[in-house]
């Protein structure tokens, strides 16, 4: 019987290669962590790339309503009442907080600088490697075209002509002295420069970075992710900043409207010789530019707003170009360097004038300083979100350095050219100071000069369209803010907004009485507080976020790294050696400090859509997005780099 052949033995089997072995402990590891992406190696997340779900935000748009409701009423039925309350209210706050308006709108400037040239200055407001949506020049004009208003056209003759005719406590020059017009200059900086664009600054570059470098809704809210997880920031406690936030929004720009309407009915008593206008006129004034607005905004001429706003640019340049040519030219020449150098020396000065100095001291800054910072701050998430949406796919150390020097620098130039020539005025012998209130300077400084009346016209002309195109801008961000961060938010509730702006700054007209405008930062200062508040946590939400991104994360393996090769290196080989990416583990891995599965650093993007899927290589390994499959140093990345050298 014949018996069937044995089977040929086995071959042995053949051992793993170490290319195979590293392979597959990177491949093993890689799976390990969400989308198999090491939190290092995560090229961002893009907003628009996360489906999110927009729509009216009930509870946020509700909760506004009745609370703005319920204002209007108190502001119509018992005006008096509401003056009492709001001049205890802002007795209360500049007394017991004032301090804290001044510390944070410090903080702010500190935390930028930190947060641009520090190790975090090298992170995008944007994917890995995405280029700016805005070319430089572009990105520069609309940054001044952020610095004009409303503020610049009010205040830019009458706060120096105030500072300069009442001493400044702090500075030693006396009131209509020489030495007080720089004085008086210096100090409307102060209140224009650093501080107001720290403030913007900080809440747009945590918003831009918050949509497109981690893929969350344009919401101040959705910045408080790190601080207090997605479900508060996206509960109860997320639309309570919202909230904050488009009251602050509300009240900061209503006073704006309202005192650009008081110019204007001023610029019409001298120019058309009407009046003397009282607040019925200024209030119809209200209702007509915010009818303006409610129509453009609902009929959707949104390239007609742009371009209204771009004219409008050019108008308010031409203006202060007259004023340079016509005015003082040499005086405001040498201006220029005194005001801005005394300002960066006077600075720490400034800062620390507080209620500590004395009752004057208390005074001034009460009605001046701290006032300012509420009102910056309640501007804040109007122009941070602005900001944000023209400064995606740059650096933050680009973002800090133009955002903080160009506007400021553009906010000084403009107040020592009109607020140079109101002082020059003042010192020769033309009384701008019984012009007739703060709202007359201005008329009257253009009415000193050649073409007068032309000058007068083209000013109004420039209020009006910064009434519309600030309102404009304004009731879309309150839509955003309350339809879960949609960019283009339904043109009915933008229209709602717009009818609200106008309501509450007739509201505050009405709270001044004879004093229209002591009433409207009155309750600037007030609402302003709450914000305040929410922007002192968003930085500490918006650092930590910083310091989870993949690029410190990176950076942070790279130190470690590079200092145990180098300290392995010379141990071994002396000055002949070089540096080389292997597997290690213990002490020798740079990442041995470091847990790359923390909740804290992958949570943000294991859910999240990314633009770019793993990809894999020739020989079935996976490469992480973005990165390529044949790199060396990419490829074994997943794993701890080793402080290894080579002689």
């Amino acid at each position: 019987m014949n018996t069937p052949p044995s089977p040929p033995p086995s071959a042995p089997s053949r051992p793993e290669s170490p290319q195979q072995s590293a392979s597959g402990r990177a491949a093993r590891r890689r799976a390990s962590y969400p989308r198999g992406l090491h939190p290092a190696l995560v090229p961002g997340l893009s907003v628009e790339d996360q489906n999110l779900r927009h729509g009216t935000d009930r509870t946020v748009l509700l909760v506004t309503a009745v609370l703005i409701a319920a204002f209007v009423a108190w502001g119509v039925l018992s005006t008096e009442s509401l003056t009492a309350a709001s001049g205890a209210a802002l007795t209360w706050v500049t007394a017991n907080t004032g301090w804290f308006f001044t510390l944070l709108s410090t903080a702010a400037v500190v935390f930028m600088l930190v947060v641009g040239f520090g190790r975090t200055g090298r992170i995008p407001l944007g994917m890995d490697d995405e280029k700016p949506e805005y070319s430089f020049f572009s990105w520069l004009s609309m940054l001044f075209a952020a610095g004009m208003g409303i503020g610049l056209m009010f205040y830019g003759a009458s706060e120096p002509l105030s500072h300069f005719g009442a001493a400044v406590p702090g500075f030693a020059a006396e009131a209509g002295s020489e030495e007080m017009t720089v004085r008086a200059l210096v100090q409307t900086a102060f209140h224009w420069g650093l501080n107001p664009w720290a403030m913007y600054a900080v809440v747009g570059a945590a918003i831009a970075y918050g949509a497109f470098r981690r893929g969350r809704a344009p919401l101040i809210s959705r910045i408080f992710v790190p601080l207090l997880g997605k479900r508060r920031a996206e509960g109860g406690l997320g639309r309570l900043i919202d909230v904050f936030a488009i009251f602050a929004t509300l009240f900061g720009t209503a006073a704006s409207l309202g005192i650009g309407a008081l110019q204007i009915s001023h610029g019409l008593e001298l120019v058309g010789g009407w009046g003397p206008f009282g607040n019925g006129a200024v209030i119809a004034i209200i209702a007509v530019l915010t009818a303006a607005f409610i129509v453009s905004a609902v009929s959707g001429v949104a390239r007609g707003i742009r371009l209204l706003s771009n004219t409008n640019l050019v108008l308010a340049f031409a203006l202060a170009l007259f004023v340079f040519v016509a005015g003082p030219t040499v005086l405001i020449l040498d201006l220029v360097p005194a005001v801005f150098s005394t300002y960066l020396l006077d600075y720490l000065q400034m800062t620390g004038r507080t209620a500590a100095w004395g009752e004057e001291t208390a005074a001034f800054t009460g009605s001046w300083t701290v006032f300012y910072w509420a009102w910056w701050l309640s501007w804040s998430p109007f122009v941070g979100m602005f900001i944000a949406k023209i400064s995606r796919g740059r650096t933050l150390r680009q973002f800090v350095t133009v955002v903080l020097v160009v506007p400021s620098s553009m906010c000084v130039l403009w107040f020592v050219v009109i607020g140079g020539t109101a002082l020059h005025l003042q010192r020769t012998g033309t009384n701008l100071a019984a012009a007739g209130g703060q709202e007359a300077v201005l008329f009257g400084l253009l009415d000193a000069l050649p073409l007068g009346a032309v000058t007068s016209v083209l000013a109004m002309v420039v209020i009006a369209i910064f009434f519309v195109t600030s309102a404009d801008s304004a009731a879309i961000v309150m839509g955003t803010l309350s339809q879960r961060g949609d960019p283009e938010p339904n043109r009915g509730i933008v229209a709602f907004w717009g009818v609200c702006l106008g309501a509450i700054a007739i509201v505050m007209m009405l709270a001044g009485g004879d004093d229209a405008l002591a009433g409207m930062q009155n309750l600037v200062t007030v609402s302003a507080l709450p914000f305040a508040v929410v922007v002192a946590f968003l930085m500490v939400a918006f650092y930590k976020d910083l310091r989870s991104d993949p690029a410190t994360i990176r950076s942070q393996f790279a130190r470690s790294a590079v200092d145990k090769a180098v300290i392995h290196g010379i141990e071994e080989h002396g000055d002949d050696f070089a540096l080389q990416v292997e597997h290690a583990n213990g002490s020798r891995a740079a990442g041995e400090t470091f847990d790359s599965h923390d909740p804290a650093v992958t949570d943000w993007y294991r859910e999240a859509d990314l633009q770019t899927e793993p990809q894999t290589d020739q020989t079935g390994t996976q490469q992480p997005a973005g990165r390529a499959a044949d790199g060396t140093a990419e490829g074994s990345a997943e794993e701890p780099a080793g402080a290894s050298s080579r002689g």
